[in-house]
């Protein structure tokens, strides 16, 4: 199992640290832009708690193992992280993944504060083990359902690759559209070339297509190819997973990843933390910070916090999910039983729809809130 160093400023505290296990994708498949915002954001609170005096004078450390996006990998992950023992275990951003790592620490007994996975289904049977942070795809991706009716899209394309999250989101936006006079027909991208993908798309008629795919292939081809066919010219493409959040998303698109609305987990305002620490952040990154990374300094924040008041006792801690309350960057932290989410929930951070603008595809535009 391959380690990354941690750089969690443990200067000025003494005694043995109190250990916490991150877990984030550090490496391919895995999206590993998300990854390093995620893992920036992680080390940053660490940081900060550090500089502060630690966990009653005790330095707080990292122990961060790379999931490439593989589940079998982050359960190794998972036991050898319970076996150093760690209090607690962060992070994570694929769902898929996270869903593994919440099984493993459920069985273990290992508390697990999930930063980024919104999968509805984290764990099969609820549980007290684990509380999730970014909000559930249900919740999400129902906002962005209507964004698209709004906008006055009702017949709606989606190209899919096979994936529990992929193919429920595509449930989720057909179950809030349906009922709304809205239609989604769907594509498989695993078996269709982006060129054909194009004539499928011409065929049906939609007025938006959605990427539920991975990044950078087959997304990136995919836009490319709808972008240079004319018969295509009206169509929106959306993607609300997030893909177009990330620098290497303009990087490869430049002009042809404008305009594609995307879901991120950010206010429209910072106050004053979010905004100090949106300054850390970029910093550290040498670029803007994602909500990816403001998911990650809240995480540690929320777990340092735990620790401080509760002590390392891992059944204590799991314990706290309700009685939490946290100021994060944005926004107040609670933790609450959500019908039909199986671990703590934090209910909800602030969604948004926001595109990059065609006239400065490095500015963002609100579309939608929620």
């Amino acid at each position: 199992m391959n380690a990354h160093p941690s750089h969690s400023g443990a200067e000025g505290t003494d005694g043995p640290s109190v250990r916490i296990g991150a877990l984030v994708p550090l490496t391919r498949p895995g999206w590993v832009e998300a990854g390093r915002h995620l893992l920036a954001g992680l080390e940053l609170a660490a940081r900060e708690v550090n500089d502060a005096g630690g966990i009653g004078g005790r330095p707080l450390e990292l122990v961060v193992r790379d999931t490439a996006a593989d589940p079998r990998r982050a359960e190794a992950a998972v036991d050898e992280l319970a076996g150093l023992g760690v209090a607690a275990l962060a992070g994570e951003y694929h769902s898929v993944v996270a869903r593994s790592a919440a099984a493993r620490a459920d069985a273990l007994g290992l508390p697990f504060l999930c930063s980024s996975a919104v999968l509805d289904a984290l764990t099969e049977q609820p549980t007290e083990w684990v509380a999730r942070l970014a909000p559930a795809q249900s919740h999400g991706w129902r906002i962005y359902a209507d964004h698209l009716l709004g906008a006055g899209h009702s017949h709606i394309a989606v190209a899919a690759q096979p994936s529990v999250y992929w193919s429920s989101g595509a449930r989720i936006l057909r179950d809030h559209l349906a009922p709304r006079g809205g239609a989604l027909v769907e594509l498989d991208a695993s078996t269709l070339t982006p060129a054909a993908l194009c004539d499928e798309l011409a065929g049906h008629g939609a007025t938006a297509l959605l990427l539920l795919v991975g990044h950078p292939e087959p997304a990136v081809p995919i836009v490319r190819a709808v972008r240079r066919d004319q018969r295509l010219a009206g169509i929106t493409i959306g993607a609300p997973a997030g893909q177009p959040e990330f620098a290497e998303w303009a990087a490869l698109l430049g002009e042809d990843g404008a305009a594609v609305p995307f879901l991120r987990y950010l206010p429209e305002h910072l106050g004053p933390l979010g905004a100090r620490v949106a300054a850390a952040l970029r910093e550290r990154l040498a670029e803007a910070p994602s909500f990816v990374a403001f998911e990650g300094y809240d995480t540690i924040a929320v777990l340092a916090e735990l620790l401080r008041v509760h002590g390392t006792d891992r059944a204590r801690l799991a314990g706290s999910w309700p009685r939490v309350a946290v100021e994060g960057t944005r926004g107040p932290i609670r933790f609450s039983r959500t019908p039909g989410i199986g671990v703590r929930q934090w209910a909800w951070p602030p969604v948004q729809v926001v595109d990059r603008d065609p006239a400065d595809p490095g500015r963002f535009r609100i579309l939608h809130t929620g």
